[in-house]
């Protein structure tokens, strides 16, 4: 099995940016450039991941270190988040994790704010920080923004009462500031506690910033307790008063994080590809991800393959370290019971699992299933798959060359309004997606296929024909014998019969991998499941689909206002103003997770989703 999703190349010359990018996908996240030997040269955050990475490979590119950095890479891996602030905390973990030696010279100018405890100091200080770290210190973070920042620094001073003062006002206080008549500050300034006592509310707030709730609740329990039986009831109190406002917090953060511990396994397969990502939350922060390709037979289905991932990845060598609380599956899956109880007796730990979530834990499975789809697009997309499939397909078709230029048509249409024909073009490196083209047809029947078929093969082919540009070696529609017939017909009538031509189309069973192959004459060939011929004429069918859909929905969404918001049920004129003043405008609100939605000043949880779906329909 292989970890992560890129571009796998054992040597710098061997990289191809642009095949890389052609896939890449245009959502947030964290990109890693990797050199020949595997390491990690640099890690990077993106508001759009193809534009962002693009900007590096470019002739133009003007600064010496970046092209010095760019001619090492070997590899490009990238992996997809909800929104800019998952990705920047993302960023933020892995530049720690992997110290990319880049980073130091090419990294952004913005840092990221911490809280700052100096534990140094006999009465440490608790603080924000943004900037160069000392060693001395403790830090706790990245926060995704200030204000998060200063959020917690208020519930700690609440909590623990830990003094924010400058040290220069600390040493020349002869009496309590505001802060200790407030509670904020146990005023070690002039003396009004311990060194001793005050070090155990250090110890204490570091633990509870590290996510330790539970263990410091246990403690302040603990002495407030002692201070009843001691009968210091003014004492037990006050530790009765700090366990309620972490309570609070706790409750909090399970709204808000579910608390997770959790990783999320989803699978998808296309074309004789498998991948299986798995997404790491812990305390409910997204850590990353990993993509793995397990070998599969075409007959596999994906929860068997889920299945079987599940008892290797878990029971192997790093089950210690991989285990959560909760694992979180996109699909029903055979034998969890009997997973969980070898998990139960191997590891000594009870796991639950999970396969119909809601709320974040339903974004963070699309959010797996997002990037499994970018690791599978990324892994059909590479020269040397193309390469295997091409050869496997002129030894189906009996050719000693295989075709050099493949085009396929679809249609798209709801009910037969706003019919569009897609024709996507494939050659030996690929997809050519500078040559796809789209055609808006309007038989005079609405949702006639075979009309909207001949409209749109016969205006690209009389075209191409008269400007005297290169025709297929092979054109492939997305249908059967009857789709074939009508196409045959006509481009006989403008004198293009001869071209070598093909229907593809689901078989009787609707199955993927028993496809049936029509061609002029009534041949009908039915390849193996297995067939890498037919999981490359898979593959450019599905993308002709997915361009056909793509531009109906472009089409039909030009018959809204100017407004896209406009046609949102229960999104008013004044609701519609907040969001755009919340988020700055109509891309970032497009940009925005359901989670950031949901935030805004009067959208419910409901209205979020419903306002997410419009906007990515």
């Amino acid at each position: 099995m292989k970890s992560e999703s890129g571009a796998d190349t054992t040597s710098v010359s061997r990289f191809d940016a642009v095949a890389f990018l052609r896939d890449c996908s245009r959502r947030p996240g964290v990109y890693r450039m990797m050199d020949a030997d595997g390491r990690v040269l640099y890690v990077g955050k993106a508001r759009d991941l193809r534009a962002r990475l693009n900007s590096y490979f470019q002739k133009n590119v003007e600064a010496i270190k970046t092209r010095a950095m760019v001619a090492r890479v070997a590899a490009v891996q990238t992996t997809v988040t909800n929104d800019e602030t998952e990705a920047l905390l993302l960023e933020q973990a892995q530049i720690k994790e992997y110290r990319p030696p880049y980073n130091i010279l090419l990294r952004d100018d913005k840092s990221y704010p911490y809280i700052r405890i100096t534990v140094e100091q006999t009465f440490p200080r608790v603080g924000f920080h943004r900037g160069k770290r000392r060693e001395a210190s403790r830090y706790f973070g990245p926060y995704p923004s200030g204000s998060s920042v200063r959020e917690a620094l208020s519930t700690v001073e609440k909590v623990f009462q830990l003094r924010n003062c400058r040290d220069s006002y600390f040493r020349n206080r002869t009496r309590p500031c505001l802060q200790h008549q407030i509670k904020r500050c146990t005023a070690p300034c002039v003396g009004l506690v311990s060194e001793a006592d005050y070090a155990r509310q250090v110890q204490l707030a570091m633990d509870f910033l590290e996510g330790k709730d539970d263990q410091v609740s246990a403690a302040l329990e603990a002495r407030m307790t002692a201070a009843a039986e001691a009968l210091d009831f003014e004492r037990a109190a006050e530790l009765r008063d700090q366990i309620a406002a972490i309570r609070l917090v706790q409750q909090k953060q399970y709204v808000d994080t579910q608390r997770g511990d959790v990783d999320v396994l989803v699978v998808e397969c296309r074309h004789g590809l498998a991948v299986v990502e798995v997404l790491v939350v812990r305390q409910g922060r997204v850590l990353g991800h990993h993509s793995y390709t397990p070998r599969i037979r075409a007959e596999d289905e994906e929860a068997d393959i889920l299945e079987a991932f599940l008892g290797q990845y878990y029971l192997g060598d790093n089950g210690d370290q991989a285990l959560p609380a909760e694992i979180i599956l996109d699909r029903k899956v055979e034998g969890l019971d009997v997973l969980g109880e070898a998990l139960r007796t191997a590891r000594g730990r009870k796991v639950r699992f999970a396969t119909s979530v809601r709320g974040e834990r339903q974004a963070w499975v699309k959010l797996a299933r997002e990037n499994a789809l970018q690791t599978l697009t990324a892994k059909l997309a590479s020269r040397d798959n193309i390469s295997k499939r091409y050869s496997a397909l002129a030894q189906l078709l009996g050719q000693p060359q295989p075709p050099a230029r493949i085009e396929c048509f679809d249609i798209s249409h709801t009910g037969g309004e706003k019919a569009v024909a897609s024709c996507v073009v494939f050659g030996p490196e690929g997809a050519i997606k500078g040559d796809y083209r789209r055609f808006n047809v309007s038989p005079a029947q609405g949702g006639d296929d075979y009309a909207a078929l001949v409209e749109a093969v016969t205006r690209r082919y009389a075209r191409v024909s008269k400007e005297g540009k290169p025709l297929p070696d092979l054109l492939l529609i997305d249908g059967g014998k009857g789709q074939l017939r009508y196409v045959h017909e006509a481009l006989s009538a403008i004198g293009l019969g001869d071209m070598p031509m093909m229907g593809i189309s689901k078989g009787p069973s609707r199955r993927a991998g028993l496809e049936e192959l029509h061609r002029p004459g009534g041949v009908v060939l039915t390849p193996a499941a297995d067939d890498p011929a037919l999981h490359l004429l898979q593959q450019v069918r599905d993308e002709a689909h997915r361009f056909a859909i793509t531009g109906h929905r472009a089409r039909r969404g030009k018959q809204r206002s100017a407004s896209t918001l406009e046609e949102i049920p229960g999104v008013g004129p004044k609701r519609r103003q907040q969001l755009l003043n919340h988020f700055g405008g109509l891309q970032q609100l497009r940009n925005a997770s359901v989670e950031s939605l949901a935030g805004a000043p009067g959208i419910s949880r409901a209205m979020a989703e419903a306002i997410y779906a419009w906007l990515h329909e």
